[in-house]
Order: structure tokens, then C-alpha cells, then sequence
């Protein structure tokens, strides 16, 4: 089993008083502080061998029930509901990143929305919490180019990490930097495109690589084809330990339970669907630990057979050190 460090959850309290010694507040000024405590970002540790795996979280966007192609909007509210989780704008969805760190390289997976979707732009809090700045940062995996996996890199429209190397699947740069798929996309999409050119751009040492690889000792791509044309995931293992994150083969609410619904934002659904019906199976057998963008934070978990059906087992990651 990954061995999992004594550091826990940081909850989100309203410290802004205690940070800062002022006294509380009287007055209508006061009812505005309380409406709007100091947010501080979720995080949480394990160990996968030498590595330390920290996930964190830019925020969250609330996705309609309509967003959920293979199911009637009706019938994806009432799974919410009988998950306890159903909220009025529909399924909500984390965006949790994660930082892995071995004592010589600090690499990101992903870097989240920034603002443009939901309750987004915590993670250079996030970072700044651990005593880390984004310049710090030495490399970034990018499972995928759809704006809530790449925002963070060119939010404000400059190079957010500017000492790392981006490393993209050349598929998934290729089809987000063609202007004729642009033109025939669908508006959701368009933020996407925009925020791909605006990558590569920015970034002049990005790495578009081919298949699956080794990016440094321990960890290495997965090859995840379906929710983009170069929808790829990343293995981390070392000392009989592993984790891989999966970026967007899982959803809340409809997976693992069912293989043939996709998200509104899937470039081929077919191939989504075979992926997924290829990889569930496979990972319940080897009793995977999984890290996942979107699933309740912080994303870890193992998918299990309960009675025939597949569901989501959270890991129970905390104080088992």
C-alpha cells in the first residue's frame, strides 16, 4: 500500500484575522467580512516511494445535468441525489492538481481553470501555502489542452512558470492550434483554442511528445486516448509503489458506474467510451490508486467491484504513516 504522510487536510478556516492581528470588526463592515472568510486551498500528502505527491485545488465549477451525454438531464440529477451530492447548478466539479516532488524536481500535473471557469484561481495560493512559487516550478504535465487543465499557464496573459518545461502530447497540441478545427468548433470549445495558442506562444521550451515515455525516473505517460485526441495520464511509481492520475476518465456522479456516458466537452465519444471500458476493468483488478481532476477532493481513490456494479472507493489516505 502507498505510504501516506502524517500531514493532512488544511480545511478552508477564516484566518484572515488571526494572519493579519487585526481586531474584529463592528459595524456593517463586519457582516461583508463574514460573508467572504479568507478561502484558504484545500491540500493533502502522500508518499509513493521517494516521491511526495501533494494534491491541491484551483476551485470549482458547478457542471449542468445536461453536460452528460448517454443520460437524460433528469436522469443525472436523480444519481446525484441518491449520491447526496446533487447542488442546483448541477454536478460539481474539482479542479485538483498535483504536485509531485522527489528532492531534485518539483513537477506539476496540470494547472487548473485560473479563473475562467467557476470558483477558480487558488493554486499559486495553493503553491504559496507550501512555501513554493510558481518560478519554482521545473516541470508541467499537461494531460490535456481543455482550458481547465491549461488556464494556470498563461493566466493574465503571461507566462505563469516560467522556469518549467511544459510537456503536451503532440496530438492534443496539433488538433488545439489548428485554426480550421477552431473555426468548426462549438463556442464551449473556443476558450480551449484560444488558451492553446496562448500556450505555445508563451512557452518556448514546450515538449510535444509522442505516446507513452518515461519523463524523468518514476514517472511516465499513460497513454489515455478518447476524451482528446491526445488525452494522456501519468505514472508515478517507485519502491513497489504506484499512483497514476487520470486526469478526465472519471467523472462524479456517473463513473465508474457506467462507461457509455461522456461530457459535453469529449472529442470523440467512441473512443472515450472504449477507453474507459478497457481501463475500469483493468484497474479494479489491480487495485489501482488513482488520482482523478475531478472527483471530490483530493481525487484519490480505487474504483471496486460491489456486487457486479463499479463505484469510486475515496482512499483513505490520512495518518497512515
Amino acid at each position: 500500500m502507498t505510504g501516506l504522510s502524517r500531514r493532512a487536510l488544511t480545511l478552508g478556516l477564516p484566518l484572515g484575522a488571526l494572519a493579519t492581528g487585526t481586531l474584529p470588526l463592528t459595524g456593517p463592515a463586519s457582516h461583508a467580512a463574514a460573508a467572504s472568510p479568507a478561502v484558504i486551498p484545500p491540500r493533502a500528502q502522500i508518499r509513493v516511494g521517494r516521491f511526495t505527491v501533494t494534491a491541491l485545488a484551483d476551485g470549482y465549477a458547478d457542471m449542468p445535468y445536461s453536460y452528460f451525454p448517454g443520460r437524460t438531464p433528469e436522469q443525472v440529477e436523480q444519481a446525484a441525489r441518491a449520491q447526496f451530492v446533487a447542488r442546483p447548478g448541477g454536478v460539481r466539479f474539482l479542479f485538483n492538481q498535483y504536485l509531485v516532488e522527489d528532492g531534485e524536481r518539483r513537477i506539476l500535473i496540470d494547472a487548473g481553470p485560473a479563473g475562467s471557469l467557476g470558483q477558480t484561481g487558488m493554486l499559486p495560493q495553493a503553491l504559496a501555502s507550501l512555501g513554493l512559487r510558481p518560478d519554482q516550478i521545473d516541470a508541467v504535465i499537461v494531460t490535456h489542452m481543455h482550458q481547465d487543465h491549461i488556464g494556470g499557464l498563461v493566466a493574465g496573459g503571461r507566462n505563469s512558470f516560467p522556469n518549467a518545461e511544459i510537456y503536451i502530447d503532440r496530438r492534443d497540441v496539433a488538433h488545439w492550434t489548428d485554426p480550421a478545427r477552431q473555426s468548426g468548433a462549438p463556442d464551449y470549445l473556443q476558450a480551449s483554442f484560444r488558451l492553446s495558442a496562448e500556450v505555445v506562444r508563451l512557452y518556448p521550451r514546450l515538449q510535444a511528445i509522442d505516446g507513452e515515455r518515461q519523463i524523468t525516473r518514476g514517472i511516465s505517460i499513460v497513454d489515455l486516448t478518447g476524451h482528446t485526441p491526445g488525452h494522456i495520464g501519468v505514472r508515478i511509481e517507485d519502491a513497489g509503489q504506484s499512483l497514476v492520475m487520470v486526469s478526465d476518465m472519471v467523472f462524479p456522479v456517473v463513473h465508474p458506474l457506467a462507461t457509455d456516458v461522456n461530457f459535453l466537452m469529449e472529442q470523440d465519444h467512441a473512443a472515450a467510451q472504449a477507453m474507459r471500458a478497457r481501463f475500469f476493468p483493468r484497474a479494479v483488478e489491480q487495485g489501482a490508486l488513482i488520482a482523478a481532476t475531478h472527483m471530490a477532493f483530493p481525487g484519490l481513490g480505487r474504483i471496486v467491484s460491489d456486487r457486479g456494479s463499479l463505484r469510486w472507493q475515496p482512499a483513505d489516505w490520512a495518518f497512515q504513516a
